[in-house]
């Protein structure tokens, strides 16, 4: 029996109150591009591109589409890409969290409406890899993700380096005056020497390694250098992929399962993977009528260990994590913790994926479980009367001896007091204070930024200071690493009990309790809600939009209209 369904060009078809006239508009459109009849019979596979000149970590992407289109075309589809938002983390104002939603919005938009069977997402830095697949499951477009692959690490003066760890690394011996203007200038052109996205397991290799577990991607796929041949390879196979996704449609929200879920949330902790991904996660859940629950991610982490020694927590690079043996050896490492009946985009299940154990493995790079780089994973919520909904701190990155502080804190009411005071020689501080940034959330105009790194104030630094406990509600690259406090919610900006902190104020942190608390009488803290004044909502565009939508960091910083409805 003949398939009646629309495919190819003939899906999505324009409306002019004249189906056949649209369709026959639109061949005579793409005829004019010089395809034949016979190609444009072919089924269609979209593929995303998010080359821009303002994203470094994208620019093999006009390679890595030419693969996947032999990949398409050797596999009997016509491959047709199509540009969307391209977000690179130095390159946007405010920040580039700030406009995750939009690109995936735009390319859910895309996905959806465009003609096309199926699609490769193509994307790599940070926040390109969570908005595509948000985008993907809300469009229910069968999708293929390709991540653009790590950047090389390089030798340099004895060491190897690769951004961004050991950018913030060498800032920060640079505040402390500890390396040249003339040794730092130089460092700017040795910390990123190849194409890909940062070479440690920041933020965007640690989303590759998620995506991978949820099986949207084939699982060596998660770690092959931008620059390997390896990677165009991967390509290829991606666009052979998407033309099995229009033979056997699979739907991303499919492959969103609560053992899946719990399957990526293991992965992170074993990973010392980066806290920015569990706010990718709780959005590419919540596209999905899925919740990631802080205190079910927090048990999880006491019963994984951290298996991956790489930068910022350990000290090998992803091209070793590649070699040693990738998510493979890794996941065989766990498979007793997982859920290993979840399907990939081939219905293949996890078991089979991961094999019988024949895998090389370099137990450098990928400990066995019986001697973990830590017996618990990397990342812990906490919760108390600053932060009721909860708070992240990544541990694996933290110092122990801070673990269980009591004390003063020294207050930056927004980025600007920041920068104007951090460095102030006569800013009264010391090595036992807590340092406190608010107004930096997901609804702030600050949007979310990666500034909850508080620098070391400058006088600190200079007397040998390396690590105090810092707070926030914004982020911190997954690159970064110290004993710091993120996502505390609600924000300051929607009146979470953050905006109510003074200098002088005492916190408690405590680990072993998993608790962060204010230490200051109820009575006060209402006088100071009484005088707040909450700052006036953008008057227009996108600004406003995230104002009036935006959702705080345990459901993901998405767009409320967006998310699913709960299951």
């Amino acid at each position: 029996m003949t398939d009646k369904k629309p495919h190819g060009l003939g899906r999505n078809a324009s409306n002019y109150g004249d189906p056949a006239f649209a369709l026959y508009l639109r061949r005579s459109f793409a005829k004019s591009m010089g395809y034949s009849q016979a190609m444009l019979d072919k089924p269609v596979v979209g593929i995303a591109d998010t080359a821009s000149d303002y994203n470094n970590c994208h620019r093999t992407i006009p390679e890595l589409i030419e693969a996947v289109k032999r990949g398409v075309l050797a596999a009997g589809g016509l491959p047709m890409a199509f540009p969307t938002i391209s977000i690179c983390e130095p390159s946007l104002s405010p920040c580039s969290m700030h406009y995750r939603n939009l690109m995936a919005l735009d390319t859910e938009t895309m996905l959806a409406n465009q003609p096309m069977d199926a699609a490769v997402l193509v994307g790599g830095c940070d926040k390109t890899v969570p908005a595509q697949l948000m985008g993907a499951i809300s469009s229910g477009t069968p999708s293929v993700m390709l991540v653009v692959g790590p950047m090389l690490a390089q030798s340099f003066e004895g060491e190897r380096l690769s951004a961004c760890t050991d950018c913030r690394r060498y800032w920060a011996r640079y505040r402390a005056g500890e390396v040249t203007d003339e040794k730092i200038n130089t460092l700017e052109g040795k910390l990123a020497t190849t194409a890909g996205t940062c070479g440690v397991m920041g933020t965007a290799s640690t989303m590759a390694c998620i995506a991978s577990t949820l099986g949207f991607m084939p699982l060596d796929a998660a770690s092959a250098p931008a620059v390997h041949a390896d990677r165009l390879r991967i390509a290829e196979e991606a666009g052979a992929q998407a033309v099995r996704l229009i033979q056997n449609p699979v739907s991303p929200l499919s492959l969103m399962t609560q053992g899946n879920l719990d399957n990526a949330v293991r992965v992170l902790l074993s990973l010392g993977g980066s806290t920015n991904a569990i706010v990718h996660l709780a959005a590419i859940a919540g596209r999905a009528g899925l919740e990631l629950d802080l205190k079910r991610l927090d048990a999880l982490s006491e019963e994984t260990p951290v298996l991956v020694d790489l930068k910022p927590t350990g000290v090998g690079y992803m091209e070793d994590f590649h070699a040693a043996g990738g998510m493979r050896a890794l996941l065989w490492e766990l498979r007793d913790l997982l859920d290993l009946t979840t399907k990939d985009l081939d219905g293949r299940t996890l078991e089979e994926r991961i094999g019988d154990g024949s895998h090389f493995v370099d137990r450098r790079i990928i400990h066995a479980r019986a001697e973990p780089v830590s017996p618990v994973g990397g990342l812990i919520a906490l919760f108390g009367s600053l932060a009721p909904e909860g708070a992240i701190l990544k541990r694996s990155a933290a110092t122990p001896s801070l673990f269980e502080t009591e004390a003063r804190c020294l207050v930056f009411d927004g980025l600007k007091d920041l920068s104007d005071r951090i460095d102030d020689p006569d800013l009264d501080v010391t090595p036992q204070d807590i340092l406190v940034l608010k107004g930096a959330g997901p609804r702030s105009p600050a949007g979310m930024p990666e500034a909850g790194y508080l620098p070391i104030p400058k006088k600190l630094a200079r007397q040998g200071v390396k690590d105090m406990v810092r707070m926030s509600d914004c982020r911190m690259s997954g690159t970064a690493f110290g004993t710091i406090v993120l996502h505390i919610s609600p924000e300051a900006s929607v009146g979470g009990p953050l905006q109510f902190v003074e200098t002088g104020d005492r916190i408690r942190l405590s680990v072993k309790n998993r608790s962060l608390d204010l230490l200051v009488d109820e009575a006060t803290l209402a006088k100071r809600r009484a005088a707040w004044t909450p700052e006036p909502a953008p008057k227009r565009g996108w600004d406003k939009l995230v104002y009036d939508q935006v959702t705080q960091a345990p459901q993901g910083a998405d767009l409320e209209f967006l998310r699913a409805a709960a299951s």
